[in-house]
């Protein structure tokens, strides 16, 4: 997958097109990601000994990773990726300007 947990990403398809977040979670063998402030869901919650309160919570739903590009600070939008090696380290590098995404 060419999503890691922690990547900054840009949504390119669905309701939240365009919307830039971070990665919270990320599942390789389903090939989801759960990113920040997108497809939020709303999850009605009867009271439970632990919250007594229950309510109306708000929270990130996954989404599929080909929905998703790495976002490129320099160049301001999400960008395909590629890998070289470097150094004897796998890299991700943006297809289109070359800049090296991995830190």
């Amino acid at each position: 997958m060419h999503i890691k947990t922690g990547d900054k990403v840009q949504v390119i398809k669905g309701k939240d097109r365009g919307k830039v977040g971070k990665v919270l979670v990320s599942f390789p063998k389903e090939n989801r990601v759960i990113v920040e402030g997108v497809n939020v869901q709303v999850k009605h919650q009867k009271p439970t000994q632990a919250n007594q309160q229950g309510g109306i919570i708000e929270r990130e739903g996954a989404i599929h990773a080909s929905n998703v590009l790495l976002y490129d600070e320099k160049l301001g939008r999400g960008v395909r990726t590629r890998t070289e090696v470097k150094d004897g380290k796998k890299v991700r590098v943006s297809a289109k300007s070359g800049n090296r995404l991995d830190k």
